[in-house]
């Protein structure tokens, strides 16, 4: 498809055209292009970087519609790409930052998310209706965890007790939630369909994974400016972290049964006690803790499953 580009019109376009026919849309192949664009939108394109979500996200479905116009390989084909890439480095710095555990260089663990951010935008498609945060999250994350699954082993580990490791560990976490305690192997290997001595062969292949302390320093000398690696992976702001998991969020909740979006409202929306729902929905507060803890694990999960 040729780029689109302004310019005076053919006699057979100022012969078709109607005065209500909107004007063809000008490329963007450079700042001054973009800055233009987003004037349009009421967005300061400065920085980039601190461009605020819903901007990003207004600037993104823009950008979106031009890169999807543009042929591969034209200047506009790879200035817009690139701005996309810019203005959503944000989400990898999120994702990064639900894996501020791992012993792993910050410098590497970006480097990898950026890849998956890179692939959520050659693969996004403005027509899949969904926002592009919701739909480039799980590929980043998933190319984070690949990236730990491969190469946070102290000794070598067959890859079926790395699988079996995760599998456990989701599955513990789960379990803990309903329990109010951390499952015992029997339980474990009851929910997970296992015997014993495979989960006791996976939580001892866990034992080969290391880790870092989080008020260490990050530098392979433990001299990076002091910094601990918490502290640098911590980069977002709440509010920024609020909004992308409610976008993901919003799919999952409206798969949930009609029951359990009821008990969501009630308690974050409508901001009622578990005692209050209770008493709401004739069952009691012991049960809607039950039933809370259940609906959050659920969505939990399923918003941190790999792509």
């Amino acid at each position: 498809m040729p780029t689109i580009v302004s310019g005076p019109s053919t006699t057979a376009q100022r012969e078709g055209a109607r005065p209500s026919d909107p004007a063809p849309a000008a490329s963007v192949t450079g700042p001054a292009d973009l800055s233009r664009l987003a004037a349009d939108l009421g967005i300061d394109t400065e920085d980039l970087a601190r461009v605020c979500p819903a901007d990003a996200r207004a600037l993104s479905k823009v950008l979106f519609d031009r890169l999807r116009a543009a042929e591969e390989g034209t200047a506009e084909y790879s200035y817009v790409r690139g701005t996309l890439i810019e203005l959503n480095m944000a989400l990898v710095r999120f994702a990064a930052g639900r894996f501020s555990h791992r012993r792993e260089p910050v410098a590497d663990i970006l480097q990898v998310g950026t890849i998956g951010l890179i692939k959520a935008i050659d693969r996004f498609d403005p027509a899949y209706e969904v926002e592009f945060s919701t739909f480039a999250l799980p590929t980043i994350s998933g190319e984070m965890k690949r990236f730990f699954r491969d190469t946070g082993w102290m000794v070598h580990v067959p890859r079926r007790l790395q699988e079996l490791r995760l599998t456990l560990a989701k599955a513990s976490d789960a379990m803990e939630q309903l329990l109010d305690r951390v499952p015992t192997a029997a339980e474990l290997a009851a929910h997970l369909d296992l015997t014993e001595e495979e989960v006791r062969e996976g939580l001892t292949a866990s034992q080969a994974q290391s880790t870092s302390s989080l008020d260490a320093p990050a530098g392979a000398d433990g001299s990076v400016d002091g910094c601990p690696l918490g502290e640098r992976l911590a980069v977002e702001e709440r509010a920024f972290e609020t909004v992308l998991c409610l976008e993901a969020l919003k799919p999952l909740i409206a798969a949930l049964p009609e029951r359990d979006r009821t008990i969501l409202s009630l308690r974050f929306g409508t901001e009622l006690t578990q005692a209050e729902i209770g008493r709401e929905l004739g069952i009691s507060q012991m049960h809607v803790s039950r039933l809370l803890n259940r609906i959050l694990a659920r969505l939990r999960t399923a918003l941190l499953a790999e792509s």
